[in-house]
C-alpha cells in the first residue's frame, strides 16, 4: 500500500444538529454540510494538504450512534475489491459498494469480532 492504510473517519449521530453544536462549541471549528445521496454528513475542516484523516458526522438511516458509532474507512483503489474479500475472511458485508456523490464511493462490512469498518475510493 502506497498510502497510510486510514482515509476517513465517521462519528454517527441520531441528532445531526445538537451534535454539531457539541463538536463545533468542543473543538472551536465549523463543520459544513457535505452533500451525498442517502446520508446527511458535516465535515469536520480539511485539508488535503495536510496530515491526518478527515471525516465527519453523519445521520444515517439504521446506523446507530453510541458504542460504535465511530467508524473507520480504509482508502482502497475500488472498495467493491476488498467488500468482495470480506466474506472469505470470516467477516460480512452490511452495505455493499454504494455512490456517496462526487467523492467516490463506500462499502460497510463488519469484521470478525463486530466491528463495523468502511472501504472507500474514487472508483
Amino acid at each position: 500500500m502506497q498510502r497510510n492504510p486510514v482515509g476517513w473517519f465517521e462519528i454517527y449521530v441520531q441528532d445531526m444538529p445538537r451534535a454539531q453544536a457539541f463538536y463545533e462549541a468542543v473543538l472551536a471549528v465549523k463543520l459544513e454540510p457535505l452533500p451525498a445521496p442517502e446520508i446527511e454528513m458535516h465535515t469536520f475542516p480539511m485539508n488535503p494538504d495536510l496530515p491526518g484523516a478527515p471525516g465527519a458526522l453523519v445521520k444515517m438511516e439504521g446506523v446507530p450512534s453510541g458504542s460504535g458509532g465511530t467508524l473507520v474507512y480504509f482508502s482502497c483503489v475500488d472498495c467493491a475489491v476488498e467488500a468482495g474479500r470480506v466474506e472469505a475472511a470470516g467477516g460480512q458485508v452490511f452495505k455493499p459498494k454504494f455512490s456517496v456523490g462526487e467523492y467516490g464511493f463506500i462499502a460497510l462490512a463488519t469484521d470478525t469480532e463486530g466491528n463495523m469498518f468502511g472501504m472507500h475510493s474514487q472508483q
